[in-house]
């Protein structure tokens, strides 16, 4: 397998499942398709299978293609003026990479765990949103949540306090599980504490810190190094500066 700055060079192979048994299919910008029109999207859509901290795509690199997730956690990031990397965002199955309408990427996309992606041409999705109205209206729906995402994560990001940043990151996630239909509590953290840092703009040693205090208030435990079982979450929102009513 030949590599380039981190990225696997190989050619995607076609869909071998039929969209129709796909696990994230409810979640997914397809789920819109009524049954008997899935065959047109299995057509022009290919499998991309990458191992942990495998680059999809590099920041700047023309945006020939848009994907689903349907196995893992994806991470986006960028590399800021003075080279420190930030991470702007974890996807999940069922999230929809390409909503922005640019000639290049504006972040790099890379795998948290194995992973598997549906990939579809621009130029192929395109046509399918112009034949399939539904389509479009569902795409709506993923922008609209994307720029909540947004929204909530500059609010997160703008909280004084570590362990408020830790906290909101925490319910964030369990939120999105739940959303999932899958288990929100305790919340699965497939990430480093290096990408957490990285995504609430702390350090590493600030990240465990802020981990050991909130275990050491009772409001969660940690089982091992990937699930945080969140013991009191109401109280853990009260830290977190978020409402619960």
């Amino acid at each position: 397998m030949n590599t380039r700055s981190g990225v696997a060079s190989y050619t995607p192979v076609p869909c071998e499942t039929a969209c129709a048994s796909c696990d994230v299919r409810a979640l997914s910008l397809c789920a819109a398709l009524r049954q008997d029109d899935l065959s047109v999207m299995e057509r022009v859509s290919t499998v991309r299978n990458l191992l942990p901290d495998e680059i999809l795509i590099h920041e700047g690199d023309p945006a020939r293609r848009v994907y689903t997730v349907t196995k893992g956690m994806m991470r986006l990031s960028t590399i800021l003026a003075d080279g420190r990397r930030q991470i702007t965002g974890f996807l999940m199955p069922g999230d929809f990479l390409g909503l922005a309408d640019e000639e290049t990427t504006s972040a790099t996309v890379e795998a948290v765990t194995h992973s598997t992606l549906c990939a579809f041409a621009r130029a192929d999705m395109n046509r399918l949103l112009h034949d399939h109205p539904p389509l479009q209206a569902r795409l709506m729906q993923f922008t609209r949540a994307a720029l909540r995402e947004a929204r909530d994560g500059q609010i997160m990001l703008g909280r004084l306090a570590p362990v408020e940043k830790l906290s909101s990151f925490l319910l964030m996630m369990s939120t999105r599980m739940e959303a999932r239909g899958l288990p929100a509590n305790p919340v699965p953290i497939p990430m480093s504490r290096t990408d957490i840092a990285d995504f609430l703009g702390l350090t590493v040693e600030t990240v465990s810190r802020s981990f050991t205090k909130l275990r050491n208030q009772q409001l969660i435990r940690l089982p091992d190094a990937h699930h945080v079982d969140i013991v009191d979450r109401r109280a853990l929102a009260a830290v977190a500066g978020i409402d619960q009513a």
